[in-house]
């Protein structure tokens, strides 16, 4: 179970360093992520992320459990200190892993946020360049009116 919760972390973590830089495979996570986020994607999401959930708490009372025991013995049961290393460890893999998924969906909120607002900002400019050329071709215009005499019939 160790080995695939340290694959699990390691693929978080690649996955973060993807989303920090941008790279081509960057708009491949991006793009991953939002069709993981329709449809019955946040279903799923969220049930085997109560799963994990579960199986986090069932660990901790494990590991209280084995801390409780030694404790009452007082003395330390090398089978017990093994078992409590292994829950420990295992604890907080699955910790961190909780932990790296949050990271990663507020990373993908804020790239998405962030490539919105650049584009309502070029929108913004460019609507701000029309409206300059427009009102530097009404000065033209309003000159050229001026110097020009009007002819009356």
């Amino acid at each position: 179970m160790i080995q695939i919760l340290f694959a699990l972390v390691l693929a978080e973590m690649a996955l973060i360093l993807s989303l920090l830089f941008r790279t081509p495979l960057r708009t491949l996570v991006i793009v991953g992520l939002d069709r993981s986020k329709q449809g019955r994607g946040p279903l799923v999401a969220k049930s085997v992320g109560g799963t994990v959930l579960v199986f986090f708490s069932s660990t901790l009372y494990g590991v209280f459990s084995v801390q409780r025991r030694l404790t009452e013995a007082g003395f330390v049961n090398p089978t017990d200190e093994v078992l409590m290393a292994h829950r420990l460890l295992e604890a907080s893999l699955i910790g961190f892993s909780l932990f790296l998924v949050l990271i990663i969906d507020r990373l993908h909120y804020y790239i998405k946020e962030l490539n919105l607002l650049r584009k309502f900002n070029e929108e913004v400019k460019n609507l701000k360049n029309d409206y300059e050329q427009r009102k530097n071709a009404d000065a033209e215009m309003k000159k050229t009116e001026i110097k020009q005499p009007k002819l009356q019939s």
